[in-house]
C-alpha cells in the first residue's frame, strides 16, 4: 500500500481505531452463527488472506528469531483468548464487558515498559493505573461497587473473565517484546496466519460443526476479516508515517467505541454504570500514556 503524506497516514490511523473498535461486536455475533472456534478461525483465515494481498508475504531473514519466537505465541495467544472470551461469554451483554476487561493493556503496556524497557515516567502512573483498574471493576461490578457482585460476575464465567484478562496481559507483553525486538519489522502477516492455523487445529479437536452460509453471515464474517486486517495494515501506516502523538491519544477511545459499536450491533442493553466504567478505564489509560510522554519531554 503506497501512502504518501503525514496526513493520509494518519488518517489510515484514526480508521484503523474505526476498524478495530467493530472487532469485538462481529466476533461475537459471528460466534454466534458459526461457533466460536470455527467462526475464529475463518476470520482470521480471511484476515490473513486479505493481508497477505495487503502488505506481500512478510520477511523473515533480517528478523530476530526471539522475536520471532516471542512475539508470534503473545500475538496468537492474544488473538486466541479474545475471540474465545467474546464467544464463550454467556451472553452479548457480558460480551461486551469482556472486551472493556480486554481494553486494560494500554495501561498494562505503560506499567510493563518501565519493567522491561526501562520507560521513564512520572508519579501519575500509579493513579492512572488504579483509575484503570477501578473501571473494569466498576464495570464487572454491575450495580455500584460490590465485592459479592464482582465475584459473582466472574464466578458466572470463569472462562471468559480468566481469557480476557490473559488477552490484556498478553497483549502489553507483545507491545513492549515488539518495541524492544522487532527491529522495525512487521510481521502481522505471518501472526494471522498462525493465528487462523492454531484456531483451525483446535476446531478440529472440538465438536462444533460449521453451519450452512446465508448471505448475510457471508457479508459479516467478510466484514470481520476485512476489520481484522484493514486495522492492523492501516494501523501500520499511521504509526510508521503519520502523527503518532494523535493517534496514541485516540487510540485511547477505543474502550468507548467498541462498546457503542457492539452495543448497536448487538441490540444490547448498557446501563450508565457501565459506560462510567468504559469512561473511566480510557481516562486512565489516557494518564498512563501521558505520565511517559511528559516524562520524556522535559529530558
Amino acid at each position: 500500500m503506497q501512502i504518501r503524506g503525514d496526513r493520509a497516514a494518519t488518517a489510515c490511523g484514526l480508521v484503523a481505531i474505526i476498524l478495530w473498535s467493530t472487532a469485538a461486536g462481529l466476533i461475537r455475533s459471528i460466534s454466534e452463527t458459526f461457533g466460536p472456534l470455527g467462526g475464529a478461525a475463518m476470520i482470521y483465515s480471511l484476515g490473513a488472506i486479505m493481508l497477505v494481498g495487503l502488505l506481500g508475504r512478510p520477511r523473515l531473514r533480517s528478523t530476530s528469531k526471539l522475536y520471532l519466537v516471542m512475539g508470534s505465541a503473545l500475538f496468537v495467544a492474544y488473538e486466541v483468548c479474545l475471540s474465545l472470551a467474546l464467544g464463550y461469554a454467556s451472553s452479548r451483554t457480558q460480551a461486551i464487558e469482556l472486551g472493556v476487561v480486554n481494553y486494560l493493556w494500554p495501561c498494562l503496556t505503560v506499567v510493563l515498559a518501565t519493567i522491561m524497557n526501562g520507560q521513564r515516567t512520572r508519579w501519575f502512573v500509579v493513579p492512572g493505573t488504579a483509575l484503570a483498574l477501578f473501571g473494569i471493576l466498576w464495570v464487572v461490578s454491575g450495580d455500584g461497587l460490590s465485592l459479592p457482585s464482582i465475584v459473582a460476575n466472574v464466578e458466572s464465567n470463569p472462562l471468559s473473565y480468566s481469557l480476557a484478562l490473559a488477552c490484556a496481559i498478553t497483549f502489553a507483553l507483545y507491545c513492549n517484546i515488539t518495541r524492544r525486538y522487532a527491529g522495525g519489522q512487521n510481521l502481522v502477516v505471518l501472526f494471522f496466519v498462525l493465528t487462523s492455523g492454531v484456531l483451525w487445529f483446535k476446531y478440529n479437536l472440538s465438536s462444533e460443526v460449521i453451519p450452512s452460509f446465508t448471505l448475510s453471515s457471508s457479508l459479516e464474517l467478510l466484514a470481520a476479516g476485512a476489520a481484522m486486517a484493514g486495522g492492523y495494515a492501516l494501523w501500520n501506516i499511521g504509526i510508521l508515517r503519520g502523527n503518532l502523538t494523535l493517534l496514541a491519544t485516540a487510540s485511547y477511545s477505543a474502550p468507548v467505541l467498541s462498546s457503542a459499536f457492539a452495543a448497536v450491533w448487538l441490540g444490547a442493553h448498557l446501563n450508565a454504570q457501565f459506560w462510567q466504567g468504559a469512561a473511566l478505564v480510557t481516562a486512565g489509560s489516557l494518564v498512563c500514556w501521558y505520565a511517559t510522554r511528559q516524562r520524556a519531554d522535559s529530558v
